[in-house]
């Protein structure tokens, strides 16, 4: 199959460097070569999670962590801040793992407030809070600084936060805030292949899951943590994975945490001047635009399969279309990962060839 390059938010493109680490041959997964490999990549792990707590990869999507979570951590009642289509299902998987959860619903690209939180907490009785940083439905990030403040003034209350999107492309000081579950897939701003998650957790986390009897195995914190005294898993690990990312650590500490940080704000800089020139609104609420994918409303009813298509036959990539309620009147593309400032104005300019051949579509009654 010929390649097509993917700019929609996940997955996303990844680099042939990454993939040749992906395919190196099998190790014993519970050998001193797999010890050697964990023990390698770990402290690089913690670096760009500025933390001091261990830091674990699971063999599963980032669901299987934020499943996990709500089962490790929830004894009384979760408070689920939801605001697209990732968040809004935090919502129905507690429900489904039979935890008590308080929805607090925000509009698709509305931001999360602080100031929410707080109200909602104040009520009492919680014992968890759920927060996507970046809800990559709809591009808008969530202020989690001011969130993680707010959640201090309730020390009973654990904040579980979803960096899918966003993390390793923006500074998040895991220690620094007091966030007490943070955990990201590899498939989207990592730029690794999907199936694995790396996630890390506070101290009063784990004592909160010590108190719960059913928490489970497979994603069992203590467990985790238990196994990472001897660079071990608790369970069979995707062994391709830690190749991957001992990998792209080695390319994210080659650029500079800093300068990534820089790209990636810059790329977004771009794409959003280039929407707004366009004639394209910008989905989210103006001052909380992610900085990882930009999310634009198809105000110009553009026929967006017919330009996906275009792209695909004449340049060999892809955008996204719209995710969930808001596929068809809205469109994503990815600036996040590996994509350099150079690739991203290429890519626009594809687009501008593109879009008078696409055309127009009536709009949805």
């Amino acid at each position: 199959m010929p390649h097509i390059k993917l700019f929609s938010p996940g997955p996303i493109e990844v680099s042939e460097k990454t993939m040749r680490a992906f395919s190196r041959p099998m190790i014993g997964h519970r050998s001193k070569d797999f010890q050697a490999l964990y023990a390698d990549i770990h402290p690089k792990l913690q670096q760009v999670i500025y933390t001091q707590q261990p830091v674990f990869v699971s063999t599963s999507s980032a669901w299987g962590v934020m499943e996990g979570a709500l089962r490790n951590l929830v004894s009384k009642k979760v408070l689920t801040c939801m605001s697209g289509a990732f968040s809004d299902k935090w919502f129905d998987v507690a429900k489904k793992n039979g935890k008590t959860a308080e929805p607090l619903q925000v509009d698709w690209g509305t931001a999360i407030t602080a100031e929410m939180i707080e109200a909602k907490l104040s009520e009492g009785g919680y014992d968890a809070v759920t927060l996507i940083h970046n809800e990559t439905s709809t591009g808008t990030l969530n202020p989690l600084k001011e969130i993680a403040a707010v959640v201090q003034k309730f020390p009973d209350v654990l904040l579980i936060v979803d960096c899918v999107s966003s993390f390793s492309a923006m500074k998040i000081p895991f220690d620094e805030l007091g966030l007490d579950v943070m955990l990201a897939g590899t498939q989207k701003a990592l730029a690794l292949p999907a199936g694995a998650a790396v996630f890390t957790v506070s101290e009063k986390a784990y004592a909160k899951a010590a108190t719960i009897k059913d928490r489970g195995y497979y994603f069992d914190f203590l467990e985790f943590r238990k196994n990472k005294e001897n660079d071990m898993t608790p369970t069979t690990p995707s062994i391709s994975h830690f190749y991957a990312l001992q990998s792209k650590l080695e390319d994210i500490f080659a650029e500079g945490l800093e300068a990534r940080y820089a790209r990636h704000l810059e790329n977004a800089r771009i794409t959003r001047q280039w929407a707004e020139k366009r004639g394209f609104e910008l989905f989210p609420q103006k001052g909380y635009e992610s900085i990882t994918l930009t999310c634009c409303k198809n105000t110009k009813n553009v026929d967006l399969p017919k330009l996906n298509s275009l792209l695909k036959k004449k340049h060999s990539c892809v955008i996204d279309g719209g995710y969930g309620k808001i596929k068809g009147t809205s469109f994503r593309i990815s600036t996040m990962g590996d994509e350099s400032t150079e690739n991203i104005v290429e890519l626009l300019g594809w687009i501008d060839e593109c879009l008078p051949e696409a055309g127009t579509v009536e709009p949805a009654k």
